[in-house]
Parts: C-alpha cells; structure tokens; sequence
C-alpha cells in the first residue's frame, strides 16, 4: 500500500508539472496575439501589457524548472519518466523564448504608436505568418498533452512555409527600400517583426520535436522530413 501511495503520489507530481507547462504555452499564445494585436493598431497600452507579462512567462519558466529539479533529486527517475522531465525542460526554454519574441514585437508596436512620422508600417505581409506559427505552437502543445505525434510532422512542413513566407517578405521590403529611400526605416521594423514571427515558428518546432522524443525515444532535431515522417510512423 506504501508503494502504491508513493506511486501515485509521483504521478500526480508529474502531471502537475504537465499542467503548468501547458499554462505557461496558453499565457505564450496570448502573448503573441497581443503583441500583433498591439502592432496592427498602434495599441500602445496593450504593448505595455505583453511587455509586463513576459515576467509572468518567466516565473513561470523558474517554477517548472525548480519543479523538475526536486522531482529529480527525490524520485530519481528513469527512462520514460526522465525523458518526460528532460522535455519538460526544453519545452519550457522554447515558451519563454517565444514570449521574448512576443515582447520584441510589442516593443516595435509601441515605439510606432507613440511616433509621429510620414510613414506607417504596414503588416499585411506578416499576418499569414502569424496565422501559421499560432497553430505550429497549438499543435505543438497539444501534441505534448496527449503524447501524440500524429501532428509532429506537421508542424515541420508549417515551419517551412513560415520560412519561405519570411524569404518572400524579406525580398519585398528590400525591394520597398530601393525603390523609396524613404520607406527604408519602416520597412527594417517591418524586418525585424518578420524575424521574430520567423523565431516562434522555429521554437514551435523545437516543441514538437520534443514530443516525439518523448513518445518514441529518438531525436529528430536535423534530420530531414521524410525522415522525420519515418520515425513518427513507426511502432
């Protein structure tokens, strides 16, 4: 009876680290919807929201990492419950990163809202990216609350859109910027948004990666799609 107490109180420890995880990946999303938000329409006010949420990202960061640590030292776990905890870590290094994303964009956001100048950046180029990287991080996070890496693969081929979307927006505005000297400064804001947008795809991906390693025990970082496909669909 001792054992299985001990038992089930560890997996309720490990589920509950689980659950912030997931916390932390829903507060992450909202960042990113505010920051776009806040850039689109010059929101200033709501620009300073993300930038003071992103310390809430980072406790949260600390928390599940302190979390980890003492389950660590106490259970000592092994093999399917290490690798569990070891994504747990990586995980959440990606959903602070994205929220530093997030907090960049906010900063352009509100440098233009309280500027006054000729010329407004437009975000036109960047929305689809957006879109794509939203559902990379949904996927990515739903693939992590239900051990499943069905969608993996997925959230790959997305990261290749959004980087090929990022190209395309880079070709533009430098094309923007020979044509009209003028535009030169928003059209290197419009960059930087881009880059960071192009950032969160790639932390996404680094999630989904994860999963799979959990899941299957193999490391899919650096290997090419159709590899990737392989492992995810073997037994």
């Amino acid at each position: 009876m001792q054992f299985e107490h001990t038992y089930k109180q560890y997996d309720a420890e490990l589920e509950s680290v689980r659950a912030k995880v997931l916390q932390m990946g829903g507060l992450v999303e909202q960042q990113i919807v505010n920051a776009l938000d806040a850039l689109v329409n010059a929101n200033s006010n709501l620009a300073e929201s993300v930038m003071a949420n992103d310390s809430r990202v980072n406790d949260l960061e600390i928390q599940i990492d302190e979390d980890c640590s003492h389950i660590i030292a106490r259970r000592q776990p092994a093999a399917g419950d290490l690798r569990m905890i070891m994504m747990m870590v990586k995980t959440i290094t990606d959903l602070e990163r994205i929220g530093d994303e997030a907090t960049k964009i906010a900063r352009v956001a509100q440098k233009i809202s309280e500027s006054d100048r000729m010329y407004t950046p437009r975000f036109n180029e960047i929305k689809s990216m957006v879109g794509l990287v939203r559902e990379m991080l949904r996927t990515a996070l739903d693939a992590f609350a239900r051990l499943d890496v069905t969608k993996t693969v997925e959230v790959a081929r997305q990261d290749e859109q959004v980087d090929e979307q990022f190209r395309a927006a880079m070709r533009q505005l430098i094309t923007f910027m020979l044509e009209d000297p003028r535009t030169i400064s928003m059209s290197l804001e419009v960059l930087f948004v881009a880059k960071a947008i192009e950032r969160i795809g790639d932390h996404a991906k680094n999630i989904a990666e994860y999963v799979v390693y959990m899941v299957k025990g193999k490391d899919v970082r650096h290997i090419s799609l159709e590899e990737m496909e392989r492992e995810t669909l073997q037994s």
